[in-house]
């Protein structure tokens, strides 16, 4: 078995672990990040979808493609490795979603130029390759469609947590290793998966060497009204944890 399929099958473990927590929090809706900071600054970066064909890479439980379903997109693709997720997905199925287990770094089962748009939500950080997702996904694209990728920003893989006075102060988030690009690891729902930390450079020369046009780069942060909402999302005001790219394929494939 080679090193690639070792690290694939070790990340599958893992979101199988995962599964049961992670499904249970987000149909609960108690996943404060995506509803109070990622979901309506991925929505407005989707833009206008009605009509379109969209896929969505590693889609989970499918919470984003059915709210994609419900602002009017004609279909909706996703694809996830974890069999929990998709049996889930399934479960809630709205008319012209559909789910397939699949390893979204090969999409060689996709025809090309058959999306209008893709979106992955916190799925390139996982990737062991995702200049091989990246490639794929402007293979499937037509002309002038578009990627839009939510990500942990580099600051937030990076990052070794927060320096903390001797009253337990929160002082300053410790970043360390950034230029070393690896697993990283931290705890979450009992389980430590595997992320992988790359630098700002190397996402931004990947999308541009495949071709991709860059239309904008978002550093989220927390707004007032949310601010209130979501009270423990307030270190978000300090740090940016997350970053959204907007990509679009330009007119020039064959």
């Amino acid at each position: 078995m080679s090193l690639t399929q070792k690290k694939k099958d070790l990340l599958k473990q893992e979101w199988l672990k995962l599964s049961s927590a992670w499904i249970k929090e987000t149909r609960e809706g108690r996943n404060s990040h995506r509803n109070g900071l990622l979901d309506q600054p991925m929505l407005e970066a989707c833009g206008y979808v009605e009509g379109l064909r969209i896929l969505d890479c590693g889609c989970g439980e499918g919470r984003f493609c059915r709210t994609l379903a419900q602002r009017g997109a004609s279909y909706v693709l996703g694809l996830d490795i974890c069999e929990p997720m998709i049996k889930a997905a399934k479960e809630l199925q709205p008319s012209g979603n559909e789910y397939r287990i699949a390893d979204v770094q090969n999409l060689s089962f996709l025809a090309d130029q058959s999306f209008d748009l893709v979106v992955s939500y916190l799925n390139q950080c996982d990737l062991p390759d995702f200049i091989a997702n990246t490639r794929e996904v402007y293979r499937i694209l037509r002309n002038k469609g578009r990627f839009v990728i939510a990500n942990l920003h580099p600051m937030k893989s990076a990052g070794e947590g927060w320096y903390k006075s001797e009253d337990g102060l929160k002082q300053h988030v410790i970043l360390d290793r950034y230029f070393e690009e690896d697993e990283r690891h931290w705890r979450m729902m009992g389980v430590s998966p595997t992320n992988f930390h790359r630098t700002l450079s190397t996402y931004i020369q990947g999308f541009i060497e495949v071709g991709f046009n860059i239309e904008a780069i978002i550093e989220l942060t927390l707004d007032k009204k949310k601010s209130v909402e979501f009270p423990d999302l307030l270190d978000e005001l300090r740090v940016p944890n997350f970053i959204i790219y907007c990509l679009n394929n330009p007119s020039n494939q064959p």
